[in-house]
């Protein structure tokens, strides 16, 4: 009794492999599950400054987290490499005012993302089966907007080659720790960041060089021909990123699971407007770095005369989707666990020849845009995605309304 006793905290911080859907990294997660435990017992034997507690879900508050899947330790895929997922939540609330961004991520770094290095890497001194090691933390600021205080959570992401993390456990003072974290990628919220390891101020060139090493944005949809200018703040039109993701199948297994409920709700409240499609049940999916809960509906074109392919897009989204963007923002309008809604629909009527799949990609941060009448539907959708029969459209909401055929 006592040895289980010992053991159960160990492998609840561990993937079973079971659950891991990609069949080369079951393999590995197989393979490795002995040394996986090892580390997770010497993390476990850590003494963190404030709670830690590893998650496959960031950005819930500490209460909520305790009572969910607590499994974070996985190999998975991530930018074309396979990689040693740590996943976790880390409740320490670091004040802005006297932190700035580099100062937070840089603590964070220190009291949780070395030690787990440190526990990881050791334990896999030659193998090849794996690139990198990507660390996924989420810390808390505090400080207020419009005079009012407020706390949110702020997510620092770490990914290291194998060879830099070997370099920056053994490191023995903070220039080597530096150079070995350079070798890597780092990012806060979703923007790629230069991280400063040293409390003294930053070399003067800093900036520039954390310009120079920015990855390039992804592209967006550009304005057509005739579309109007954007008429709001940049920043309201295009949002910052979602934070990265390490999005795997046991995440989007995760996401269902938690928010099983409230899909369930929507589902029922907003059937007769939507026209969800029985044989596609709402489903959390993986797509661009991003996850995204996928609601599967038919749209059904009133107009009689032929359109293209874009207009009948258009006029889907014109007609019937966005009006559905505020009744579903409504069910989750705090929530952070995922990045927006994939409104799929089938386009259907006389005006199209045949049926068109058409996937709207739209982000929280746009759609709250959108449903606080700062953006327009065109602005809604430039800040999106859209698929048309699987390949990827710019729409122009005014063009196709004067141009149908």
């Amino acid at each position: 009794m006592l040895v289980l006793a010992a053991i159960t905290p160990v492998m609840a911080q561990v993937v079973s492999p079971l659950e891991i859907a990609d069949a080369e990294m079951r393999a590995l997660q197989q393979r490795y599950l002995g040394t996986l435990q090892a580390v997770a017992a010497q993390i476990e034997s850590h003494k963190f400054p404030y709670p830690f507690y590893f998650s496959r879900v960031l950005d819930v508050d500490e209460v909520k987290q305790q009572q969910l899947d607590q499994r974070s330790i996985a190999f998975a895929r991530f930018e074309n490499q396979t990689v040693l997922q740590i996943t976790g939540n880390y409740y320490a609330s670091y004040a802005a005012p006297s932190m700035d961004a580099n100062a937070r991520a840089r603590k964070t770094f220190f009291d949780v993302m070395l030690p787990l290095l440190q526990a990881a890497v050791p334990q896999f001194p030659a193998d090849q089966d794996f690139q990198a090691f990507a660390l996924e933390i989420s810390h808390h600021i505090r400080g207020s907007v419009s005079g009012i205080k407020a706390e949110n959570p702020e997510n620092v992401v770490l990914v290291v080659p194998r060879a830099a993390a070997k370099k920056l456990v053994n490191a023995t003072n903070v220039e080597g720790q530096q150079a070995a974290v350079l070798e890597g990628r780092a990012y806060l919220n979703g923007e790629p960041m230069m991280l400063w390891l040293s409390e003294d101020p930053t070399p003067p060139d800093w900036n520039k060089r954390a310009k120079e090493k920015r990855a390039t944005p992804a592209e967006t949809p550009p304005l057509l021909s005739g579309a109007a200018e954007p008429s709001v703040a940049d920043a309201l039109i295009r949002p910052p990123a979602m934070p990265v993701r390490l999005i795997t199948p046991d995440t989007l297994k995760t996401l269902e699971a938690s928010h099983q409920e409230v899909v369930a709700r929507l589902l029922r409240d907003l059937a007769s407007q939507a026209t969800f499609v029985s044989y596609a049940p709402p489903a959390f999916i993986g797509f661009h770095e991003g996850a995204y809960l996928q609601l599967s509906m038919t749209t059904t074109l009133e107009v009689k005369q032929p359109v293209s392919r874009y207009a009948a897009a258009a006029l889907a989204f014109d007609e019937h989707i966005s009006h559905l963007v505020r009744p579903v923002l409504a069910y989750f309008q705090q929530d952070a666990s995922f990045d927006g809604v994939d409104f799929s629909t089938t386009v259907k009527g006389s005006a199209v020849e045949k049926s068109l799949a058409v996937e709207f990609f739209l982000p929280f941060s746009a759609m709250r845009c959108y449903a606080q009448y700062d953006c327009t539907g065109q602005q809604l959708l430039n800040s999106g995605i859209v698929l048309i029969n699987g390949e990827r459209a710019g729409l122009d909401l005014q063009a196709s309304e004067t141009r149908r055929y």
